[in-house]
């Protein structure tokens, strides 16, 4: 076994990824299966042979409704994953459940790559990572050289929000998360980011009800599906309070998903500016 050190520099600091794996593991991957949404798309981005997918791997559509589909993130079936043979199954710490991760593990003889993806230089380091395991390096260094150029520098503080990310409970994205730090790199702080542990800490409010702990609110339209149709009753019971739906990708995808929601991004954090 060899260890694998892969490097990302962003703004003057180092970040690594280390990985266990066999020499060999380094020859031409040709199949490959991705328990992880936003990895699956940017596997295809990189014409990478994808044998089976989540069926929350949505993008890009066309692979969505063709490709073998192997569970959801926290349920994967195992042996079906087996049964496709791959040579590489990509997954991720947070994504995906550690006990089916860890099965893959041992009935894969180590043809798992795990990622762990808190930060937006994480992303940017992981990306160099999966893009050396599957023979696409270039490709993916050409790729995060494109979205460090469209990512720009860590914006200013322009004001507070908080970041839903589910309802019944009401649940919100807190510190040591990729959602926190997408926010803070735009400019937009995160006002639930401290007084607990937990990296998505359920705050036991009824938002039709109680209070609130923040006056903003990004609404995204996934994990939970934030629609306008919960609005009426947000707005009718938190009337000093503002709400916005957006869009769940743009915060929470890493990989080449990150070349097509700056705009957005920059729009929310203009909408968070207005009050700030």
């Amino acid at each position: 076994m060899a260890l694998a050190n892969v490097t990302a520099s962003h703004h003057g600091k180092t970040y690594r990824c280390l990985h266990a794996t066999k020499v060999a593991d380094y020859l031409r991957i040709m199949r490959v299966v991705s328990l992880v949404p936003s990895w699956t798309e940017f596997l295809h981005d990189l014409d990478v042979d994808v044998v089976g997918q989540t069926k929350f791997c949505v993008r890009p559509a066309s692979k969505f409704r063709t490709l073998p589909r192997i569970g959801g993130t926290k349920n994967v079936k195992v042996q079906d994953v087996l049964a496709l043979k791959p040579d590489l199954v990509v997954a991720n710490r947070e994504e995906n459940d550690k006990t089916q991760v860890e099965a893959l593990m041992e009935g894969l003889a180590g043809g798992v790559l795990l990622t762990d993806v808190r930060t937006v230089p994480d992303a940017w380091a992981a990306m160099l990572q999966l893009g050396e395991r599957v023979d696409r390096a270039a490709d993916a260094r050409d790729m995060v050289n494109r979205i460090r150029d469209a990512w720009g520098e860590p914006r200013a503080i322009v004001g507070q929000a908080g970041y839903a990310v589910w309802s019944s409970p009401w649940m919100v994205a807190g510190h040591d998360t990729f959602i926190h730090d997408v926010m803070r790199h735009w400019g937009i702080g995160n006002a639930l980011d401290g007084g607990t542990e937990s990296r998505y800490p359920t705050t036991g409010e009824d938002p039709e009800r109680g209070t609130l702990a923040a006056r903003q609110w990004l609404l995204p339209s996934e994990p939970f599906p934030f629609q306008p149709k919960h609005l009426p009753a947000l707005h009718a019971a938190h009337p000093e309070a503002r709400f916005r739906l957006v869009d769940g990708e743009a915060f929470s995808w890493y990989g080449s998903r990150m070349l097509h929601v700056t705009a957005h991004l920059g729009e929310v954090a203009e909408w968070v500016a207005e009050t700030a």
